[in-house]
């Protein structure tokens, strides 16, 4: 059974940036809180990324650091930080990886769950829900600053 991880409510710095209300920018508060930019760079920059995506049958619309960024655009960014990927799950593998203090690495990360990025410093998850399902959410892989 895995150690269940620890939990602190935040926003990023969303709201010390002026916005407020419900959004889906899991995206821009895990950037902000594992690189420990402000909020404000990182939408701009995220919202200029989208800028450059292809519309196409699968992805209708443009990212937007409020209600969701692509994939690729995200990833983009990350590598342009020198993040690094580190994929915990293949295809038909099942879940190796659970969000619990003892299954991954210290240090600040940038996990990737179903539908959701969230936020991960030294086994604490920094977001604005526990995402963690009482450490039985399957974790895809996650982004790690390079050494």
């Amino acid at each position: 059974m895995t150690t269940p991880i620890g939990f602190v409510y935040d926003d990023g710095g969303r709201a010390a940036a002026g916005y407020r209300g419900e959004a889906g920018d899991c995206v821009t508060r895990a950037i902000a809180i594992a690189t420990g930019q402000p909020y404000q760079e990182v939408y701009d920059r995220l919202n200029h990324l989208a800028k450059s995506e292809r519309i196409t049958k699968r992805r209708r619309r443009q990212s937007s650091a409020r209600t969701g960024v692509a994939r690729v655009t995200y990833e983009r960014y990350l590598r342009d930080l020198g993040w690094e990927w580190t994929p915990t799950m293949q295809i038909g593998s099942g879940c190796q990886v659970h969000l619990g203090a003892d299954e991954l690495p210290q240090g600040r990360l940038i996990v990737r769950l179903s539908g959701h990025l969230a936020a991960v410093v030294d086994s604490v998850v920094h977001d604005t829900h526990d995402p963690s399902r009482d450490g039985t959410r399957c974790v895809y892989g996650y982004w790690k600053a390079g050494a």
